[in-house]
């Protein structure tokens, strides 16, 4: 991987701006620093600032594990065009066979997981995401989980960064979430950033020669072409993008 803002890749990330871009985020651990509690997962105000200003040049959409009125409520006055939550199940595939399944799953998973009160079981309708960075042995708290969830029926685990997400199997990915954003808006190609392994659907799943993807952090086996060091990065990243079109120009 080689950093998307070294002085050699000016000229990758100016060659996308000159195109129809459809600039993409995830949220946690991209647009805001990961933190020990969910709900404190707040951008910089300097982050902030600067996506507003690239989102009156690029349109913009934010794909995340989070719910869609979540992330809509923290994107406040920022004006991405589009806003997929739940590893993009909403709005692309609110289906009650989903809320059913997930339900389901939940039920199964609390008496099987009260033992270890760092584990924090969060039932987002469509998906699930056990959190364990609150217990005192994480690699024991880990191993417990992916015992409890098992048998579960038609899950499909993806890991994080001290969770781990169920999603219903055979349901849509951020990669299909990027792609149809892009056809929607008639977009020519997108730079889609983001840090954990669900975003891995996107790196390796969309049109190579369309996508100019970006992994926070370093990475080993991930399919991203760039990476920005560290998550604080992603306001270089934006300046940048900010300095490559002008204000109210967009193609």
């Amino acid at each position: 991987m080689t950093d998307i803002l070294a002085k050699r890749n000016q000229q990758v990330l100016a060659h996308y701006a000159l195109t129809n871009l459809l600039v993409a985020f995830d949220y946690d651990g991209t647009l805001a620093p990961i933190v020990a509690t969910p709900e404190r997962a707040n951008m910089r105000p300097t982050t902030r600032r600067l996506l507003q200003r690239v989102a009156q040049r690029y349109p913009c959409v934010v794909i995340s594990g989070r719910s869609r009125d979540d992330l809509v409520g923290r994107l406040r006055d920022i004006p991405v065009v589009h806003v997929s939550g739940n590893h993009c199940l909403e709005p692309w595939a609110e289906q009650r066979q989903y809320v059913r399944r997930v339900q389901r799953w939940a039920k199964q998973l609390a008496p099987r997981l009260h033992g270890d009160r760092g584990i924090v079981i969060e039932n987002k309708t469509y998906s699930i995401s056990i959190h364990y960075r609150a217990s005192r042995n994480r690699r024991l708290a880990l191993q417990m989980i992916d015992r409890a969830i098992r048998d579960l029926p038609g899950i499909r685990r993806i890991g994080g960064k001290l969770v781990v997400n169920l999603l219903p199997k055979n349901a849509p990915t951020k990669g299909e979430a990027l792609e149809r954003s892009r056809r929607l808006l008639v977009c020519d190609s997108a730079l889609y950033v983001g840090d954990d392994e669900t975003d891995e659907d996107v790196f390796r799943g969309c049109d190579r020669s369309r996508l100019l993807g970006v992994r926070v952090g370093v990475a080993e086996g991930t399919n991203a072409d760039y990476c920005l060091r560290h998550q604080k990065d992603i306001d270089g990243l934006l300046r940048q993008l900010v300095a490559l079109r002008p204000a109210g120009c967009r193609m």
